[in-house]
């Protein structure tokens, strides 16, 4: 497969450190993101839209080195130390899921590094100075599926996620604004990414009798639920977060998926946009090369991350130049500083305003309603 040679030819150079700054100040760009093991359908579609990234940014070579972290928090702490240690990064992007990625955090902290998640972060003081995150925070992305429930008249909600950071994030806000919409949480039921089967939560689910069912889950795991609840005879409504918005999430769930409500950035339809809204060439343009290679219907939330830290770069690259060059320490520190004064910076999956205390940078522009009907993504009502 290309994409596997291409980060074998890049895993080659952070072996040779020296030569990360042969070329007279490449910008060089450390990705760590889960391409095997339970994050790969998040993984390697931010590794694809790798492919369709700029390779110069004001006059710099970029220089993108990609290693997989597999979904390990141990794994991708060891990536980004080499990352900073052995390639000398002037940014690190990654990784795909949030364990992972406050690993990463951790390091570009201590390195005093940019850093770009790909999954959403519970922001810290500790961790706010030098990361941000591409994915909309998950109370932007809940109170839209939270307004869909309300106008379906729901009343009692069940709850099945994953027993990590991701779920714990959901299951949190569904208690923060949910409750306060006037909805009961009837139950709390939670399993692994490695998991083959949720048969018995699906179970305790259906015989509580929710209106509607909230999956906090990603990737194709996912549809695991998606097609549990349905074997398990539920009928209601079932509402999956932002973090299944990939093409295997119906490939795999199948018919289960018909009928779905699903959370998502705008790049799953630019098509469905006003020609006014900023986020629709980007998204347009994207989908059109990712689907020229990998197929009709191949777009992906993740691939929309992954180039919209690009996106962003085009926009704050320049400005730090004006200041030092790559390679430095000041380099980096002008680079965080840039992504607090550039705004409204039209990308994919939203407009970024980055700020000291809003390290997500989106607003309601990050988000759609979809559903899906006839093996396909469409807009929800």
């Amino acid at each position: 497969m290309r994409g596997l040679g291409v980060v074998a030819l890049l895993l080659a150079a952070v072996a040779q450190p020296g030569a990360a700054r042969a070329e007279s100040g490449d910008i060089v760009v450390g990705v760590s993101i889960g391409t095997t093991g339970p994050a790969a359908a998040l993984g390697i579609p931010e590794r694809n839209a790798l492919e369709f990234v700029p390779k110069q940014i004001g006059g710099f070579a970029i220089k993108t080195i990609v290693l997989d972290d597999g979904g390990d928090a141990a794994a991708a702490t060891a990536n980004a130390r080499r990352l900073v240690g052995e390639a000398r990064a002037d940014i690190l992007i990654g990784s795909s899921t949030t364990a992972p990625a406050l690993a990463i955090a951790a390091i570009a902290q201590e390195a005093g590094i940019p850093h770009f998640s790909l999954a959403p972060l519970p922001f810290t003081p500790q961790i706010a100075k030098w990361s941000v995150a591409m994915p909309p925070p998950v109370p932007l992305v809940g109170e839209v599926l939270y307004l869909h429930m309300k106008a379906h008249h729901v009343r009692t909600v069940g709850y099945l996620g994953f027993a990590d950071g991701y779920g714990d994030q959901w299951y949190a806000d569904l208690k923060a604004q949910g409750v306060p919409l006037g909805f009961s949480i009837v139950n709390d039921e939670r399993f692994s990414r490695s998991d083959t089967s949720v048969a018995a939560q699906a179970a305790k689910l259906v015989v509580a009798h929710p209106d509607a069912i909230l999956v906090g889950a990603s990737g194709t795991a996912a549809a695991m639920p998606q097609i549990g609840l349905r074997d398990a005879g539920y009928k209601g409504l079932i509402y999956q977060t932002h973090g299944a918005a990939v093409a295997d999430f119906i490939r795999i769930a199948g018919a289960a998926a018909d009928g779905v409500v699903m959370a998502s950035g705008p790049v799953m339809d630019p098509e469905g946009q006003p020609d006014s809204a900023p986020t629709k060439k980007p998204g347009l343009m994207l989908n059109e090369a990712y689907e020229s290679k990998y197929g009709p219907n191949s777009r992906s939330a993740f691939a929309g991350y992954a180039s919209d830290v690009f996106v962003v770069l085009k926009r704050v690259v320049p400005v730090a130049l004006q200041t030092a060059k790559p390679g430095t320490a000041e380099f980096r520190d002008a680079v965080r500083a840039a992504l607090l004064t550039e705004r409204e910076i039209a990308a994919s999956q939203g407009v970024y305003n980055f700020t000291a205390t809003d390290r997500f940078g989106l607003d309601a522009r990050a988000r759609i309603l979809l559903t899906v009907k006839d093996g396909k993504f469409v807009a929800a009502e």
